[in-house]
């Protein structure tokens, strides 16, 4: 057997094990059949914001009619448009925010200022493009009473085939390397999170000073979870698509530069597992695509391009509009393999108008994050009271 060939085979093996956790996938989150007299507790939901106008409505305005949630706090991250206008008229609390300090990453910090001034015991963080329906928060809240970290994956709001495709491609990256959502991770070092909404309880997020240990992350959600993982918390990611929708991007453009600054996860992820990462990508999704176009497949790329357009169903529940994008998707994979490469390769260190120094450049660039032994007893949910 020639060396490609057991490379490619191996790789099969390994994505294979990864898609057959999905037999054990839990059902999807769902509002509860009747709405309950009273809400589980106050619910605080805290809305990091930056030249979100266009879209800031249609997040707070569902939030605000939810009975289960008590306040709604905006933290607009020095906004140059309207958010902070329209977030105040809808009935949001703004908060003002500061410029970060020093080694703070900009959403990390809105988070950590929008955190300390929430007064509900339970807090649900959402992205300013989510869009949140009745019960989203009331099921999470629900959860924490067996989990201590929630995230919660959406439906994708795309606006045409071909920028479906490439982000159901980018997607179909995710479950490759990581297994489809809701089965617990085998090990913290692969556990992926969804930053677009995650709940917690506050006092045992303000003990383990979470999003200060995570402050110069780019990818904070992910470096996060498995922080908090280490600590011992139980973290759980769960399907809300029935519950949430998210409007990521703009266009197709929008998801190639945007999303696909990130989507390698380099800044939480090692050398050989960025390595591993690429390989099963490489192998068992552009390679394939790439011998069939030229007219050569072998019997292992047939059968794994079988297996990639398997995958395309279960995709479906992760679109609110499913259509002919996602077939077409896997005649992206190639071009989505090169840009995961560019993205090891070439990490982004701007966003949302900030740049960021890199590690080691001065004290003004992104700290070493501290590990999550050192801080085990001080992070760790106290489980001593049932709430």
């Amino acid at each position: 057997m020639r060396a490609s060939t057991a490379a490619q085979t191996v790789a099969a093996l390994v994505v294979a094990a990864r898609l057959a956790r999905g037999r054990n996938r839990p059902p999807p989150l769902t509002a509860a059949p009747r709405p309950r007299p009273r809400p589980a507790g106050p619910i605080s939901v805290v809305i990091p914001a930056r030249n979100e106008e266009p879209r800031i409505r249609e997040c707070v305005a569902p939030l605000l009619a939810d009975p289960a949630v008590r306040e709604v706090i905006v933290v607009d991250d020095q906004s140059r448009d309207g958010t902070a206008r329209v977030a105040a008229d809808l009935g949001a609390t703004v908060l003002a925010g500061t410029e970060p300090p020093a080694g703070w990453v900009g959403k990390q910090w809105a988070l950590h200022q929008g955190v300390q001034a929430a007064a509900g015991p339970v807090i649900v963080l959402l992205d300013a493009d989510a869009r949140p329906k009745n019960g989203l928060c009331t099921a999470l809240a629900d959860l924490l009473n067996d989990c201590d970290l929630i995230s919660a994956g959406p439906r994708f709001i795309t606006e045409n085939a071909t920028e479906q495709a490439l982000h159901a491609s980018f997607l179909a990256t995710l479950v490759y390397r990581f297994g489809p959502i809701g089965p617990a991770a085998r090990t913290p070092r692969r556990l992926l999170l969804n930053g677009q909404c995650l709940a917690f309880r506050k006092d045992a997020m303000t003990r383990a000073d979470g999003f200060a240990r995570v402050r110069g992350h780019l990818t904070d959600d992910v470096a996060l979870g498995r922080l908090l993982a280490r600590d011992g918390w139980r973290v759980t990611f769960v399907d809300a698509g029935a519950l949430l929708e998210v409007d990521m991007h703009t266009g197709t453009a929008d998801v190639w530069r945007e999303w696909g600054r990130s989507i390698a996860l380099r800044d939480v992820t090692s050398p050989i597992g960025l390595a591993g990462d690429l390989a099963a990508v490489w192998l068992t999704m552009a390679l394939p695509m790439l011998r069939l176009l030229a007219g050569r497949p072998t019997p292992l790329d047939l059968a794994l391009l079988g297996q990639r357009l398997l995958l395309t169903l279960p995709l479906r529940g992760s679109y609110s509009t499913p259509g002919p994008g996602l077939l077409l998707s896997p005649l992206l994979d190639p071009v989505t393999a090169v840009r995961l490469t560019l993205s090891v390769l070439r990490p982004a260190r701007t966003w949302r108008g900030r740049a960021y120094d890199r590690p080691g450049s001065g004290s003004s660039g992104r700290p070493r994050p501290e590990g999550g032994a050192a801080f085990a007893r001080r992070g760790r949910p106290d489980r001593s009271v049932r709430r």
